[in-house]
């Protein structure tokens, strides 16, 4: 049996391993326009800001290739696959053969599209690459930055490059940071924290052109306003890396469309991470979780799946746990669905008591949370999302920091 994975991020690697559990002497070929050993995506700001070597980003000691008797072909971005031939073909001209296929091909950052955006030291924060290209930059004397989005890219950035103290700049589009998760409450008190911190944040705005001569000097807003910055980091999302596949090849959405087994509407080619659209356990929709964990167990049961050991998706979660500064902030599931009238929101407490408590229930079933302080009952909200507990008691029991899983029962 050939298996052939696209991508060497952690679905892929996971699936590599689930594959070897199985079969150890199945070929196992994995494609990667990275030449980077598999590392830790979720570290490379801590790279940024200094706090660990870009040594420390590698997963594995020693080459995890040859340990899982992987054949890597990096330095090689997937340009076109024959699902009927079973081929994949690569940027270089490369054929490569394949019985059974993984698309973990991840997702690649969104670029800015506006005059200028060409100018040097302007950047994603995306790969390992993408840190070092920064890190060059900032050794070069960097003294005003920008930042672009408020998501958790924006947050990292914005954070490593303050405790280089560079002067920085965050600018939004919406009226407060990380509003795809949490609601306006929630947001704001974000927002206070990270300026009470020394970041400028200057919401429902957006870059309008950069000028400069070889690199940035300034950016130019739809507010009429100009900003200095030699150095600015783009963290606008990310779209799956899906460039590769013919519209009527697979079945795809946003995502590739896949079913429990992870497999795609074309038998023995899977898809796992970022890639793959799957069942979305809060939304009851197929949803795209963009997040490291997720695609850690889908890269494994994908692995164990195209290897003819059927295990099932559960299905998928998205959840973020991050301190910023003061705040502990968890968010989980549905937290902030856009159209409410299917919704019944609770909530408590708020910026004058320093804690925020958001849930978010469809019918008698807990759909999504915000928790800003006092997060120690995190776990078991989210346990009852993805267990779809029925909630049959005072909704505002859940609220008490009392509140026990037995009192469901």
């Amino acid at each position: 049996m050939k298996h052939l994975i696209v991508g060497n991020g952690i679905a892929g690697i996971n699936a590599a391993k689930a594959i070897r559990e199985m079969d150890t002497t199945a070929a196992i070929v994995m494609v990667s326009d990275e030449t980077f050993p598999p590392y830790s995506r979720p570290m490379i700001s801590y790279v940024l800001e200094g706090s660990e070597p870009h040594e420390k980003l590698p997963l594995f000691a020693g080459n995890v290739y040859e340990d899982l008797n992987i054949t890597p072909v990096l330095g090689n971005r997937v340009a076109q696959l024959d699902a009927k031939k079973k081929i994949v073909r690569l940027e270089n001209g490369a054929d490569i053969e394949f019985e059974t296929l993984l698309i973990a091909s991840g997702a690649d950052a969104r670029h800015i599209r506006v005059p200028g955006s060409e100018l040097g030291n302007i950047f994603t924060m995306r790969t390992q690459k993408d840190v070092l290209d920064q890190l060059k930059a900032v050794s070069q004397g960097v003294e005003n930055a920008l930042v672009l989005g408020g998501g958790l890219v924006g947050f990292k950035a914005a954070h490593a490059l303050l405790k280089r103290g560079i002067k920085v700049t965050m600018l939004i589009t919406s009226p407060y940071p990380l509003a795809m998760q949490v609601d306006e409450t929630a947001g704001k008190m974000i927002l206070r924290e990270l300026e009470d911190h020394g970041l400028t944040v200057k919401v429902g705005v957006s870059v309008t052109a950069f000028d400069g001569d070889a690199t940035v000097e300034n950016a130019r807003l739809d507010s009429g306003e100009t900003l200095d910055c030699d150095l600015v980091i783009v963290g606008k999302g990310v779209d799956p890396s899906l460039r590769f596949i013919e519209q009527n090849d697979i079945q795809t959405g946003y995502g590739i469309l896949v079913d429990k087994y992870l497999c795609s509407s074309i038998p023995n080619i899977y898809a796992a991470g970022d890639a793959a659209e799957t069942f979305d356990i809060a939304r009851q929709t197929r949803w795209i979780n963009a997040i490291w964990p997720e695609a850690a167990i889908q890269g494994r049961i994908a692995g164990f799946n195209m290897s003819g050991r059927k295990v099932s998706c559960p299905g998928s979660l998205g959840r973020n746990v991050m301190r910023i500064y003061g705040l502990d902030v968890m968010t989980m599931g549905l937290a902030n669905p856009e159209n409410t009238d299917n919704f019944e929101i609770i909530q408590a407490g708020g910026e004058k008591t320093g804690a925020y408590r958001r849930l978010v229930f469809h019918g008698d079933i807990l759909a999504g949370a915000v928790l800003i302080n006092q997060i120690e009952q995190g776990g078991m909200l989210r346990a009852m999302i993805e267990n779809r507990v029925p909630v049959r008691i005072p909704r505002s029991c859940l609220m008490s920091l009392d509140f026990n899983y037995s009192q469901l029962l």
